[in-house]
């Protein structure tokens, strides 16, 4: 009888699995190891909004003949529907939320999986007159100085928590009519700065796949384009910890885990592009892993 699912046993740097299929077996070989089964994956509007997901989601379902349910939130809402033992897996873009995830108890594994950087963007008359500055945070300073308009993401996701951060500090404390918190996605977001016009911060990727529809341009550059890296834009992904929560589909998850941090599913996050242009860059695979396996008290593969 064919099991229902495999535990994945993954290191980043050479990735030995046992989960059918990470070894280079043939395809009838490769689809063995897990059917007929559905993950719940939780993540950020930004992984969602360009497309990447679709890429990822595809190979892995392809593969192992598996459904993904992938819920498109903040970082901040993400995590909460993890918290209730509504997700089996969260890929999100806030290490202090995601720390603190893992504190409480409700998540294990936290791995590191790819990064890109957060970009200030603007209209073309810039009216804060921002373009080409070093620093992030005279830039908002700027921005609160001259009140120009200012579109927030106002949902603790990670982009959110990201402006926050920057504005304390700047030493800005923002409000009033020229900051709009929009309590919307990235991707809504960038049209409301765009329709404006005005100012907002946002991950690279997303706007690279919206750029063509927009209005607004990179006015301060995150690191990738040889900005501060106070702009650097880690994700990570973590597994729901089933002690907490015995509905998730652990196995499962961690099989996830270790395929998208696994060489092949970095090269999909690597050779991803929209419109020539990488929106993603892999940061799972070490040359010296440090990687921790965090397995339950009494669990099996399967519950056997």
């Amino acid at each position: 009888m064919i099991q229902r699912r495999e535990f994945l046993t993954a290191a980043a740097g050479g990735m030995t699995a046992t989960l059918a299929g990470c070894t280079g077996a043939d395809d009838e070989e490769r689809n063995a190891g897990i059917l007929d089964e559905t993950l719940t994956l939780t993540t950020t509007t930004s992984t969602y909004d360009t497309g990447l997901l679709d890429e990822v989601n595809a190979a892995f379902e392809d593969r192992y003949g598996v459904e993904i349910e992938a819920v498109a939130q903040g970082t901040g809402a993400a995590l909460e529907t993890a918290r209730a033992g509504d997700s089996d897996v969260v890929m999100v873009h806030a290490r202090s939320l995601e720390d603190e995830f893992m504190r409480e108890g409700y998540g294990v594994n936290r791995r590191d999986l790819m990064f890109n950087d957060f970009v200030v963007v603007g209209p073309e008359d810039d009216p804060a007159g921002i373009d080409g500055m070093d620093e992030v945070t005279e830039a908002f300073q700027a921005v609160s100085e001259t009140e120009s308009t200012f579109v927030s993401r106002g949902d603790n996701s990670g982009t959110h928590t990201k402006e926050l951060a920057i504005w304390d500090a700047a030493g800005v404390e923002p409000g009033g009519e020229w900051y709009r918190e929009a309590g919307s996605g990235m991707g809504e977001v960038l049209n409301q700065a765009s329709q404006t016009p005005g100012y907002t911060l946002a991950d690279r990727g997303t706007y690279l796949s919206q750029r063509s529809e927009l209005d607004v341009s990179i006015r301060v550059e995150g690191p990738i384009g040889g900005g501060p890296e106070l702009l650097a834009n880690p994700y990570g992904i973590v597994a729901v910890n089933p002690d907490v929560h015995g509905n998730v589909t652990y196995d499962l998850a961690m099989s996830y885990i270790g395929y998208i941090t696994s060489r092949e599913g970095q090269k999909i996050i690597e050779e991803y592009t929209v419109e020539g242009e990488q929106l993603f860059f892999p940061d799972s695979i070490a040359e010296e892993p440090n990687f921790q396996q965090y397995v339950p008290e009494g669990w099996t593969p399967n519950g056997e």
